[in-house]
């Protein structure tokens, strides 16, 4: 251990962390060495200041996987309308329509595309076709 209270990893027992970040891989490492020792679920989690539900989870997915590290976070998802931008363009183009519910229905009914009024003024104001406001 590199001091009192400190795993390997330098990370210190109890240590606080953002809520939504992964642990360290190091730690994961530890955390799984230490599982391989025989320690309990409890033993490990009290050595090195997890949660025992962190190290259930690491060993489980080890187990059922092969993955030791942490998975990337892929971010936000693409707009959900992104696709059909040009199809939106060219119906207001062809014929203004009023309001963002009967865009939704003519969306809906001859294209089979199914959005929010919200999602719908997203993507008109990606497109320059609408305000911001």
């Amino acid at each position: 251990m590199s001091g009192a209270g400190m795993g390997d990893s330098g990370v210190a027992a109890g240590a606080a962390r953002r809520r939504g970040t992964a642990y360290p891989n190091d730690l994961r490492g530890e955390v799984l060495a230490a599982c391989d020792a025989g320690l309990g679920v409890r033993a490990v989690a009290r050595r090195l200041g997890v949660s025992p539900s962190y190290v259930v989870k690491v060993r489980k997915r080890r187990d059922a996987t092969g993955e030791t590290e942490a998975r990337s976070r892929l971010g936000r998802p693409a707009p959900r309308l992104l696709a059909h931008e040009a199809l939106l363009r060219g119906l207001l183009e062809a014929a203004p329509i009023k309001t963002l519910t009967a865009l939704r229905d003519t969306l809906a009914a001859q294209h089979g595309i199914l959005a929010s009024k919200t999602t719908i003024w997203r993507a008109l104001r990606r497109l320059g076709l609408r305000d911001g406001g």
